[in-house]
């Protein structure tokens, strides 16, 4: 495998600051904030027990908060030697199921290097290398980097970064088999992030609730079901409710990619660390949920 893209960050300046000062502070008081851990993260001894972690992936100033849950775990648990980040094709662009080929991500606070071991062992059957499948202005994959080199401390780590334009149940199961068997051929520390934010309601979303109820009552309510069955590790009731109750979630098909690997992995617990809509960060007449839980053994 000898590609190699050297891949300019494409939301900085947008879904956070492309001035590496200002986005450390930024993360920072995602720790710091009142929907937050209210803590700085720090890698602790290896405890092991984390297998994956679901976040959002708006504006950092938004749903960075509720990331930093997640992150904090992550360093919390001993960090990893490499990160899977799976997160919706908002776009369909390019293949339905795609890894980024070998190279680096620039970021304001750091290159990123692709993990070529993993992609190599990850693509294949329906999984593509696509670097057309993670176009310019995606943000559900890019919005996690920034957050992995903060708390990195300046620790060497790679990603293998998947994007899904597929998201049914069945392929989401294929990639979440195909995840856990690239795993347990690999002796190092990997940690699996899925990317999802959660209902996005309000006229602006071309959607409106049911009458006598707010955008922000609807999303919760409707965010409410997907979470139950999160908790369940029910992969199939999480997609089939996403269909039978219209829940408008962009990265359900990540997520049960992750509950299907994880499980295979030994994880038997979930946790919900988190969860807020944008109304609690600034009021408005249209939300989106943010989510962030802990999957772990």
């Amino acid at each position: 495998m000898n590609i190699k893209k050297i891949r300019a960050a494409s939301v900085a300046g947008s879904f956070y600051s492309s001035d590496k000062e200002k986005l450390s502070n930024t993360i920072k008081n995602s720790f710091l904030h009142k929907h937050g851990p209210k803590k700085l993260p720090d890698i602790s001894n290896n405890k092991n027990q984390l297998k994956g972690v679901i976040v959002p992936h708006a504006g950092i100033t938004y749903s960075g908060s509720v990331a930093a849950h997640s992150y904090f775990s992550i360093a919390e648990d001993g960090f990893a030697d490499s990160f899977i980040i799976i997160g919706p094709n908002h776009r369909g662009i390019g293949s339905g199921i795609s890894l980024y080929p070998p190279g680096k991500w620039k970021l304001p606070n750091g290159d990123i290097t692709m993990d070529e071991i993993l992609i190599e062992n990850l693509s294949g059957d329906i999984i593509d290398i696509d670097e057309n499948s993670h176009p310019t202005g995606e943000n559900s994959i890019e919005v996690q980097m920034p957050f992995l080199n903060y708390i990195s401390n300046n620790r060497k780590f790679t990603t293998a970064l998947l994007s899904m334009a597929i998201q049914d149940f069945d392929t989401s199961k294929k990639v979440g088999e195909k995840i856990a068997e690239a795993v347990k051929k690999d002796n190092r520390k990997i940690l699996i992030i899925a990317s999802s934010d959660f209902s996005h309601e309000g006229f602006v979303y071309g959607r409106l609730p049911p009458k006598n109820l707010s955008a922000d009552s609807y999303a919760r309510r409707q965010d409410n079901i997907a979470i139950e069955k999160i908790k369940k590790f029910d992969a199939n009731g999480l997609i089939s409710s996403v269909y039978n109750n219209n829940i408008s979630m962009c990265g359900y098909g990540p997520i049960a990619a992750l509950l299907i690997a994880t499980k295979k992995l030994g994880a038997n617990k979930i946790k919900l660390q988190k969860y807020i809509t944008s109304n609690d960060i600034e009021a408005s007449s249209y939300c989106v949920g943010y989510a962030s839980f802990i999957i772990y053994r």
